[in-house]
């Protein structure tokens, strides 16, 4: 069976930010996720549909980096994207996200509704046809990157969010005018190839999916 992968989120303390800030987050958002069907609701909601999920968690990792990347002093509200990832099989073809069905965008919605109620920002959904050992799996990856993402500081997620959009470090040093040193200091503290190996991991076990 053909697996898709959507996305449902929404932006942390989008109200907390300054209307530069906002602005320039919505440009990021609009960016990240141009390359895909996407619907932005209620302002700081929004929706994504994925033909290929195995790229579902860098989309959403991108995300993340670019909302806590806004936050420039320590009085301001930690800024997040709170998202769920839906793994299954999809109604085709998805011409409204509104009016979208299948199980991908059931799972996703479920888990967001989940997550929605406590304090955590991430969580990986598949079918229970996905197996035990996969969904254990996807549960994990979602837990550490909850764990990575917690901790990290707007300077941080300024250097991750370059690299998850391809960018080397070379780049980020110019185009953030910070010395190379600097920057591979923040990648290790990012804990970066960490990261890198849980979206590798997330990868093999979405393609393991029957």
């Amino acid at each position: 069976m053909l697996q898709h992968a959507v996305i449902t989120g929404d932006i942390v303390n989008s109200t907390k930010l300054k209307p530069k800030a906002e602005k320039r987050l919505m440009t990021m958002l609009y960016h990240i996720l141009k390359p895909y069907k996407s619907e932005f609701y209620r302002g700081d909601s929004f929706q994504v549909y994925l033909k290929e999920p195995a790229k579902a968690l860098q989309v959403v990792l991108q995300c993340r980096t670019a909302a806590i990347s806004m936050i420039k002093s320590d009085e301001m509200l930690p800024c997040d994207i709170r998202a769920s990832i839906g793994i299954g099989s999809v109604k085709s073809p998805v011409k409204n996200l509104a009016t979208a069905k299948g199980e991908a965008f059931l799972l996703s919605g479920r888990a967001f509704d989940e997550i929605a109620k406590d304090d955590i920002r991430l969580s990986i959904k598949a079918g229970n046809h996905a197996g035990n050992s996969i969904l254990l799996g996807l549960d994990l990856v979602a837990a550490y990157i909850n764990s990575i993402y917690r901790e990290m500081t707007s300077k941080q997620a300024e250097v991750i969010y370059m690299l998850l959009m391809g960018e080397t470090q070379q780049k980020a040093s110019k185009t953030l005018k910070k010395s190379k040193s600097t920057i591979s200091q923040l990648v290790s503290s990012a804990k970066w190839p960490e990261i890198e190996k849980l979206m590798v991991t997330f990868e093999k076990l979405i393609k393991e999916i029957k």
